[in-house]
């Protein structure tokens, strides 16, 4: 759930501060100002049965579910960066596609509190090696879950059909 932060007479969770600076600057979403990021979409399949499991992960700051995503990396490919954001935020490894296997937009917020548009290019991962000690350990909760299950969980309609819909290239 989002948080709710109280002070002096203000009431605000997340969500109303993005919609309140949207509000206060709309160019943002038609200004051409994306910023890009990679995520990686880690799959294994189940030793005990057919179909697939789907690696979400708790984001930082709200609890909410995603997917291990980042930044551009500088002298990385985005498919690297996806693997490095996955290892990093969950501990996996895995055989990694070149290619993205779709994309998807959301609304950032920045350290400073400014939002950011993202168009996030996500790459699959078929994960052969997961590991114990990680650097964001302890920062978020790992989820091995159906497709389905992973697409209830997130919240961006893009990247929740991508789920649903996902077979592994």
């Amino acid at each position: 759930m989002g948080s709710t932060k109280k002070g002096k007479g203000q009431k605000t969770g997340k969500t109303g501060t993005i919609l309140q600076q949207l509000a206060r600057a709309p160019e943002k979403l038609f200004s051409g100002a994306f910023r890009q990021q990679y995520a990686a979409l880690c799959f294994r399949r189940p030793k005990d049965g057919p179909g697939i499991e789907i690696l979400v992960v708790t984001s930082r700051e709200s609890g909410r579910w995603v997917i291990p995503k980042g930044w551009p990396m500088k002298r990385k490919k985005p498919f690297e960066a996806a693997a490095i954001e996955a290892f990093q935020e969950a501990g996996v490894r895995g055989k990694v596609r070149k290619k993205p296997v779709g994309s998807y937009t959301y609304l950032k917020v920045l350290d400073d509190g400014d939002v950011v548009p993202c168009v996030i290019d996500i790459f699959q991962i078929e994960v052969d090696e997961l590991v114990d000690e990680f650097k964001e350990r302890g920062e978020r909760t790992l989820a091995w879950v159906s497709p389905d299950e992973a697409a209830r969980r997130v919240r961006e309609i893009e990247l929740k059909s991508l789920l649903v819909d996902f077979v592994p290239r």
